[in-house]
Parts: C-alpha cells; structure tokens; sequence
C-alpha cells in the first residue's frame, strides 16, 4: 500500500483505513515482534507490542506525508525500533540486563557454524516474503499455523472462517508456495 493510497483511504473513513492498514501488514508486523520478544516475552507481550506499533504507525501516517512512497518500509522501522524499545522494558522488568544484539550473539557456541546460521537466517527471510505474497487470508493462515503453532481450529476462530475452509487455504498455500520456492530456487 502506497501512502497516496492511504491518504485516499483515510480522507473517506480514517476506521476504514487504519482497518485496511492493519489488515494488510499484521503478519509482517507480528513477525518483526515475535522475532524480537521471542528470548523474554510471551504471546501476550508480543500481542500488546504489536498493539503498540500500529498505535505508533497510525501515528506517524497521520503527521508524516511521504508522497507516494511504499508505507512498508516506514512500518518496519516503526515495528522494528517499538519491539525492541518493548524488549528492553522486558528486560529491565524481568531483571535481564542483556542487550537485544548480545542476546543474539549469546545464542552462538563456540562451534556453531555462523555462516551456515546466516544463510538459514536469509532463507527464513526469503520464505516469510514467499509467505507474504500470497495474500490474505492465505498468508495469515500460514504464519499463524506453521510460525506461531496455531492449530486449525484457533486460527478458524481468529478469522471467522470454518475449519475446513481454512484447512483448504492452508492446503492450496502450501502447493502455491512450493510452486514459488521452487521457481525461485530456494528449495530443490
């Protein structure tokens, strides 16, 4: 979604906009939280996080006019710079006093291999954009059962949908994103 978009958008209905906004990027807003919230936080912090984001995103989009640019970059700093704000509010909470970057460097033993975990790294990266194109519901559907563990049955409840609807989505995503994946190289 451009920011013209939105603009155009939010001038007929701002509670249609922010709706459409949220719709469009949840997963990939949810993705940057998990990501950073995983080590300290649970899914309800990462849940309110995710909150305080978009909170944030409605923010800048109604202060900031960009022109006609892409608003995904824009919400990914936001969604990037609010986790790990979050993170850090965890941490002095719960008494950790790690940094997020040493966390993640923590992770690493002497022996693991740092490239192989980069290009695993990248590969994840490449699979959530695959995931991404795909399309709502679809690519929700995904995220949610094999990122986040979701079962048929709660991610049926999330999106008013039947259990067999969404086992039919999640069945033609799969085959859609083997399709691209292979297409693009990124599996055998």
């Amino acid at each position: 979604m451009t920011n013209s978009e939105f603009e155009q958008l939010r001038s007929a209905s701002p509670q249609r906009a922010h709706r459409v906004l949220f719709d469009e990027y949840c997963a990939y807003v949810y993705a940057i939280a998990a990501s950073k919230l995983k080590v300290c936080g649970s899914r309800e912090d990462i849940e309110e996080c995710v909150s305080d984001i978009f909170a944030e995103v409605y923010r800048c989009c109604e202060t900031i006019r960009s022109g006609d640019g892409e608003l995904k970059p824009l919400i990914g700093t936001i969604a990037k710079r609010t986790a790990i704000d979050f993170y850090r509010r965890l941490s002095i909470r719960y008494g950790h006093t790690v940094s997020i970057e040493d966390d993640t460097v923590s992770q690493y033993k002497a022996d693991t291999d740092i490239e192989a975990e980069s290009e695993r790294s990248e590969l994840r990266r490449l699979v959530l954009a695959e995931v991404e194109k795909l399309g709502e519901p679809d690519s929700r559907i995904i995220i949610q059962q094999y990122f986040h563990g979701s079962t048929v049955k709660e991610i049926a409840e999330r999106l008013s949908m039947s259990e067999a609807a969404v086992q039919k989505r999640s069945t033609r995503a799969r085959q859609k994103l083997k399709k691209a994946l292979s297409v693009s190289g990124i599996t055998g």
